[in-house]
């Protein structure tokens, strides 16, 4: 039989369903109706952030111009970077990451309201703050590290006198 033959009739449909965890294949999950809401669930891995401030379109300038570097005319003959510029503050960004032109837009949004959140919140924006913290976490393995070769020189030093002693 070819396998043209094979598409010619369908088999029957089945439907998957993905199953919480710890839910039993046999309990039945509870359906929603048109009326009611379900609750957003956080995605995995990522952390509740506050909201960086919002930009208001009328406060920005855009223009598209051609991308740079590596990848030949595909580059050097399409307009799909982003330059995005806030009036009030003069804050410009290039974003030139991606081919889509939707894409770079969207970067570039998010990447001028992270300059943004800077230029007015100085210390305080949501970015210095994660840098602090990425900080301090980094000083806090590197302390432990330091600790655990300390240990292990001193075991390693116990290890050696024991073992001149003579029994």
């Amino acid at each position: 039989m070819s396998t043209s033959g094979l598409f010619r009739f369908p088999a029957p449909l089945t439907r998957v369903c993905p199953v919480p965890w710890g839910l039993r294949l046999c309990e039945k999950l509870p359906l929603l109706s048109p009326g009611t809401v379900a609750t957003p669930v956080q995605a995995a891995g990522k952390k509740d952030r506050p909201t960086l401030l919002s930009l208001d379109e009328r406060e920005l300038e855009e223009q598209f111009v051609k991308g740079h570097g590596p990848g030949g005319q595909a580059t050097n003959k399409t307009s799909n970077c982003v330059v995005l510029r806030h009036v009030p503050s003069g804050i410009v960004v290039k974003c030139h990451q991606t081919r889509s032109v939707d894409q770079n837009r969207k970067l570039a949004r998010r990447i001028l309201q992270e300059k943004v959140d800077v230029f007015y919140n100085g210390e305080n924006s949501l970015v210095c703050r994660e840098k602090r913290e990425a900080e301090k976490r980094k000083q806090e393995r590197k302390k432990r590290a330091k600790e655990t070769l300390e240990k292990k020189k001193l075991l390693k030093e116990q290890w050696e006198s024991s073992k001149n002693v003579p029994g």
